[in-house]
């Protein structure tokens, strides 16, 4: 099967021109002007941008957590992602201490065996090396890389549960540069924070306000630092996911001025929502913002679109860990310590950088591509992904830069009870989606078929640097 999209505008991150695109099976064969429509099923992209599909390298699909788990599952998470425009998405097995890697990636397999509705990779979480010397675990990250799963994430947060030492994460570091895997670091410095969080318990705030307050910019900006400081003594490449603050973002700037390889992604939810006016500690609704890390002050948005813009910041994604309002965030009533940490955004992503970014001015079509597909796909090792061009998969985004939305639970497709953008309005959103050829998203409406997804082995190219 062929399909022609006609009369529309390519944009990829280097450039716009106006062009058809050919796509035979899975892969774009011909992008050009006033391709011949004989034997092909045409569709008509006038008035609309033909981008390459999203890429969220940064979800938490059916992950356990807090004694629940995540709302979305691959099949409902993928769905929601590419109604929202995205084709490929990055999930994260989490290892469990005392347990091994390959047990953990078997786990998250049958996870999404036959529900993937895109394509999907997987990053691994480091919690344990094993006995000794951690030889074992060493010898299951070499494993890990030749299956396709090229990084590695590490949390300096949650302490017994996923946090590792220095010491640990070193190795890790160490052993990713050897083989030109990427770290992706959650910075946050969990052991300060355990002990805010017990004082405030103890003083009776329980509010969910009381979380945001408990983990402060400056413990991530520390970690994001030391992170850092231990990525360059180990020779290796580092990724710190959600960086959320211009502390942080002044550590990242330091050490990018110095050369070394640290790179760096934020999220919607840190561009456009604050503390002051989402969490003020006036209601039980404030749980709905409960996340890790949490929501900063407004003054810390404009230094975070400026870093989009000059490159400090690398990429955009969504830290996609849904919870519903009712039932899930509700363990946490009576103390800010049991909600659930995690938001819903997957679906939302390209439509709150385009009305904020694009629309308002602050970014162009082709950094918005560069932020969203471009440059998670170079960095992440998938090199048939993020761009317009013959020769690559035939994920491609047919983005109505007019079509007013309004973005409202009631509507959306992810599984959650509530939106963080409830009510909000915004233009520009995905009209038509296809995935490795495959028409997925119709007029805003998913029609793919279920298990439609490939899981992704990537190449090990320490984030671009190698």
């Amino acid at each position: 099967m062929s399909t022609l999209i006609q009369n529309g505008t390519v944009v990829n991150a280097d450039g716009q021109r106006r062009a058809d695109v050919l796509i035979e099976g899975e892969t774009i064969v011909q992008v050009g002007p006033d391709l011949s429509p004989d034997r092909h099923t045409v569709v008509d992209a006038t008035g609309l941008l033909v981008m390459p599909g999203g890429v969220d390298v940064h979800t938490h699909l059916d992950m356990p957590f807090g004694g629940t788990v995540s709302a979305d599952d691959y099949r409902t998470g993928t769905m929601a992602a590419a109604v929202g425009g995205t084709t490929t998405v990055i999930d994260f097995v989490l290892q469990s201490m005392g347990h091994t890697m390959g047990e953990a990636l078997e786990t998250w397999l049958a996870k999404s065996a036959g529900k993937a509705c895109i394509d999907y990779g997987l990053h691994m979480a480091v919690t344990d090396l094993g006995p000794g010397d951690g030889a074992q675990g060493l010898a299951e990250m070499e494993t890990m890389v030749k299956k396709g799963i090229s990084s590695f994430k590490l949390f300096m947060a949650y302490p017994n549960v996923l946090m590792i030492d220095d010491g640990l994460m070193f190795k890790v570091m160490h052993k990713a540069g050897q083989m030109n895997a990427l770290c992706c670091v959650h910075a946050e410095n969990g052991s300060v924070i355990d002990i805010v969080v017990a004082r405030m318990i103890a003083e009776g705030k329980t509010a969910p306000h009381y979380h945001a307050h408990s983990r402060s910019a400056d413990a991530e900006a520390e970690a994001t630092h030391r992170a850092i400081a231990i990525a360059h003594m180990a020779n290796a490449a580092v990724y710190i996911v959600h960086l959320s603050n211009e502390h942080s973002l002044r550590e990242l700037k330091h050490a990018q001025a110095r050369g070394l390889q640290a790179l760096a992604e934020t999220c919607p939810q840190y561009l456009v929502l604050s503390l002051e006016e989402h969490m003020p500690g006036k209601s039980w609704d404030e749980a709905k913002y409960v996340f890790t890390p949490p929501l900063r002050e407004k003054r810390n948005q404009a230094p975070l679109w400026k870093a989009l813009e000059d490159g400090t910041l690398a990429v955009v994604s969504t830290d996609h860990c849904p919870f519903r309002f009712a039932d899930q965030k509700s363990l946490g009533k009576d103390d800010f310590r049991k909600i659930p940490n995690g938001g819903p955004g997957i679906e939302n992503r390209l439509q709150i950088l385009w009305q904020f970014g694009v629309t308002e001015g602050k970014l162009t079509p082709e950094k918005f591509v560069e932020l969203c597909s471009t440059a998670p796909a170079r960095i992440f090792g998938m090199p048939q992904k993020g761009v317009i061009a013959a020769g690559k998969d035939a994920d491609v985004l047919l983005w109505d830069p007019n079509a007013e939305y309004t973005i409202s639970a009631a509507t959306q497709v992810m599984a959650t009870d509530y939106s963080m953008f409830e009510g909000w309005k915004v233009s520009g959103n995905a009209r038509h989606v296809f995935s490795r050829g495959e028409w997925v998203v119709k007029d805003g409406k998913f029609i793919g078929p279920i298990g439609h997804g490939r899981f992704l082995e990537r190449e090990a190219n320490a984030g671009g640097f190698a």
